[in-house]
């Protein structure tokens, strides 16, 4: 007998009995239980990465891939520290920046944030903020405002502090200065020149943005930065142009890459993410369980004729073989199901926003989506795998059966 009969009985035996055509119905259960746990695994995973990347794209649209400090803590000449970072080919563009915490206060209502002084032409090639305003312009910030400086204000921090276009506000800094009567805080008149809208609370409530000159100015620092963004080519060789910043700048210098500055945050994604895929693996497994049971119930349907086969010249092999290519056959039929189904469902939750969610809690108006091919990869082997390994004892107990018995009566 050619090897391939053992394919056309696994055919044969995953169809209705007698007269009835059609698949078996415990067939059509055991393929309906691996293609759902098969689309139920891609969609959250896609779900998860796609939320995974929604928030890094936030997170990497303020902060540069890369920042350039100095263990002196100020950087005096970066101008030419700039340029010199631009002549590698891996950076696409750097910004100057002054950071430091204050206090806004307007009509008795205050709040502490971040003030970043920052040069427009530069920022504007580094960041997302100035494609994110949602009020006014973020080129108001190179406006001379004589005594009260532009100031552009995160969709949060405008409405906790009830303030809009053309609103002055206090900035309050922590660091004392001599006055008449002795020691007091720096304060200094505002006009608000712009909101933006980034889509995540910590920036939207707690970052402020002046001109780089204004921010020198009003924390004296004189023409130094507390460091420089830098934006790369690629994002995920930042960790590789971190550890060549001594070598471009000098001993003095050194960097501190996106990946470090969330290190926890992302972590507990790619944590959260693995562990779903744990969890939503038992659908599959239960699936696992409905092949080994239909399977089990066509070796006890199908003793006659295992004798008769074996009786006929088929090996103990063949015959496990048999068992094994129908559970394959049940397992690969659903994981295709299953992908097809997953895909087409990430698709129009991606597109046509299926299920919408409140912005003013999560920020996001529906599910993000990101399908990878190597998801896809993942899930389909990880259910192959796990199909196969339910196909073992159903086709170990056919190939120990022992031919005489059946036929002992025919």
């Amino acid at each position: 007998m050619r090897p391939s009969y053992q394919l056309f009985i696994a055919f044969r035996y995953l169809r209705a009995k007698k007269r009835h055509r059609g698949i078996s119905f415990n067939t059509v259960i055991s393929i309906s239980g691996v293609t759902l746990g098969v689309m139920a695994l891609i969609v959250v995973l896609s779900v998860m990465s796609g939320f995974h990347e929604d928030l890094r794209n936030k997170i990497l649209g303020v902060n540069a891939h890369l920042i350039v400090l100095s263990y002196q803590g100020k950087i005096g000449d970066y101008r030419e520290k700039i340029e010199r970072l631009l002549t590698v080919p891996e950076v696409t563009s750097a910004s100057p920046f002054v950071l430091g915490q204050v206090m806004l206060s307007k009509d008795g209502r205050a709040q502490g944030v971040y003030l970043r002084g920052v040069d427009p032409e530069y920022e504007s090639r580094t960041t997302i903020i100035e494609k994110r305003m949602k009020a006014g312009s973020f080129d108001a910030l190179e406006k001379d405002a004589g005594q009260r400086p532009p100031i552009i204000l995160g969709s949060e921090l405008a409405s906790a502090l009830g303030v809009y276009l053309g609103d002055t506000l206090r900035v309050i800094s922590p660091t004392l200065q001599r006055g008449p009567l002795g020691m007091i805080p720096r304060v200094r008149e505002f006009t608000v020149a712009g909101i933006f809208e980034i889509g995540m609370y910590e920036y939207d409530a707690n970052l402020a943005i002046t001109s780089l000159r204004t921010a020198q100015e009003f924390f004296q620092t004189g023409d130094t930065v507390n460091g420089i963004e830098v934006t790369l080519m690629d994002i995920y060789r930042a960790d590789e142009m971190r550890e060549r910043i001594p070598e471009i700048l000098g001993p003095n210098y050194y960097g501190r890459d996106w990946m470090q500055m969330n290190r926890n945050l992302f972590s507990a994604l790619k944590l959260e993410k693995f562990t779903m895929f744990v969890i939503l693996t038992l659908i599959v497994l239960v699936a696992a369980f409905n092949i080994v049971s239909t399977l089990i119930m066509n070796v006890l349907e199908k003793e006659r004729e295992i004798a008769i086969l074996k009786a006929m010249g088929a090996t103990n092999r063949a015959v496990m073989g048999i068992f094994v290519l129908q559970g394959l056959i049940i397992g690969l039929t659903g994981t295709v199901l299953g992908v097809i189904l997953g895909y087409t469902v990430g698709y129009l939750i991606d597109n046509y926003q299926i299920i919408k969610l409140p912005a003013d809690v999560y920020y996001l108006s529906h599910l993000p989506v990101k399908m990878k091919v190597v998801d896809f990869v993942v899930v389909s082997l990880s259910a192959l795998v796990i199909t196969l390994l339910a196909t073992v004892y159903p086709a170990l107990q056919a190939a120990r059966l022992n031919p005489i018995e059946p036929l002992r009566y025919e």
